[in-house]
């Protein structure tokens, strides 16, 4: 049992410690949140954040793995076989008083002879699984890095549409000052002021929409970047700079066709299940091995060098090559369907980039400035009585609705060419 002589050595002790190292601990961490609260948020622009997902992101770097695995696959492919060792020691006793008593043993090697035709087709089917595996890790990329960008635009859309509602906001918010003004000094009716109300709430609430959508937008870019990227990152860029326009439709076509990694992954398996038909004929021939033995008993000595041959007598593999054909069939028609995707995949972006242009210069061109226009005159026709406040907000709607609609068709157009650039091989 403690006495109460130690509680009051502990009590004392206690008292001599001084309180600024008992509070250290939580106001270090108090003082480590001020900081990173107070750290600078990071602006990152596509490059870069396109660079830090290629260096840090779990999912590409599984990618890169599977490369890996393939020409670790590759060296196994040109492997020797191994030697046979075989040892063993006894006695030799003896029934009849002519035989020579003593210690036994023999030694014995065994090492198998690879034919050239079926070394080199094993090493044709490791070599075929590494270019595909190689094409497969590049179109993985290729379309994470796609959706990255998607992402990343999506979140400059909903940024625009965010500042868009807050413009809509101050305005409405505007309106109604000036309604009040106008009822209250008897030159409107309370109505327009109880629709000023209901105008104020509707752009604060869609304002509010605005702000949570970019706040789940930001969070499924940084999914995409991965790990390293900071919780308080923001993005730079805008979609007002259209993007350049991409090659020629047949260009296109024919550049994606020769060297779009999906297309190489396709043929580079057709490759390889041709191969592995090879590779199993091949095992369906007989093999060979030379063995060396020697024995030795007491009084003499025996050794013997000979050839060992396996007979493919029962099993001559024609399950095994049959499936290996099913396999070639199977990689034949994955490649024909791929081409076919790929095509209408590209035909689709290319027409969807080119109605998102023509919209975005229609509505920058002139449907944008009439809209402008027309609510400068609903303005002025309603500050001078002319008109009511429906009208005003009409065509306070019409505008807010272009201006929205503008935007998302700069993502469409951005979009579209996010498509082209997947679909085009040689596109950054």
């Amino acid at each position: 049992m403690t006495s109460p002589l130690c509680l009051a050595l502990v009590a004392g002790l206690l008292q001599l410690i001084p309180v600024s190292l008992l509070a250290q601990p939580q106001d270090q961490a108090q003082s480590q949140a001020r900081s990173a609260a107070a750290e600078p948020a990071l602006t990152w622009d596509l490059p870069a954040l396109i660079e830090l997902a290629r260096r840090s992101h779990p999912a590409l770097t599984a990618a890169r793995a599977r490369v890996v695995g393939a020409q670790a696959g590759l060296v196994t492919a040109a492997a020797r076989p191994n030697p046979e060792l075989d040892l063993q020691a006894g006695r030799v006793g003896a029934t009849q008083a002519d035989v020579l008593r003593g210690m036994s043993g023999s030694f014995g090697i065994l090492q198998p002879l690879e034919r050239s035709a079926l070394r080199r087709s094993r090493q044709d089917v490791a070599g075929a699984d590494l270019q595909a595996a190689v094409a497969g890790s590049a179109g993985f990329e290729r379309s994470f890095i796609a959706e990255l960008k998607l992402r990343y635009y999506e979140v400059l859309r909903l940024l625009a549409a965010a500042q868009l509602a807050q413009e809509d906001l101050r305005l409405a918010e505007q309106i109604h000052s000036r309604v009040g003004v106008r009822v209250s000094s008897g030159e409107a009716p309370r109505f327009e002021l109880i629709r000023a109300d209901a105008e104020r709430l509707n752009a604060q609430r869609a304002a509010q929409a605005a702000g949570l959508r970019v706040t789940q937008a930001r969070a499924d870019l940084a999914r995409l970047v991965g790990p390293d990227l900071p919780a308080n990152f923001s993005v730079s860029g805008s979609l007002a700079d259209l993007p350049d326009v991409p090659a020629a439709l047949q260009t296109l076509r024919t550049d994606m066709r020769e060297r779009h990694p999906e297309l190489l992954s396709a043929r580079a398996e057709l490759a390889g299940a041709q191969a592995r038909v090879e590779y199993e004929r091949q095992r369906a021939l007989p093999s060979f091995a030379v063995r060396a033995a020697s024995e030795r008993v007491p009084g003499a000595f025996d050794t013997r060098v000979g050839v060992v041959m396996s007979l493919p007598l029962f099993d001559r593999r024609e399950g095994p090559i049959a499936q290996a054909q099913a396999e070639v069939e199977r990689a034949r028609g994955t490649l024909l369907d791929r081409e076919l995707a790929l095509e209408q995949s590209l035909t689709v972006a290319w027409q969807r980039y080119q109605n998102a242009l023509a919209q975005v210069n229609a509505y920058e061109s002139g449907i944008l400035r009439e809209a402008q226009s027309a609510l400068r005159v609903a303005e002025a026709a309603y500050r001078y009585g002319e008109r009511g406040i429906l009208d005003y907000l009409d065509a306070q709607r019409t505008l807010r609705s272009l201006r929205n609609e503008l935007n998302t068709t700069r993502y469409e157009l951005y979009a579209a060419r996010v498509e082209l650039e997947r679909l085009r091989p040689d596109a950054e």
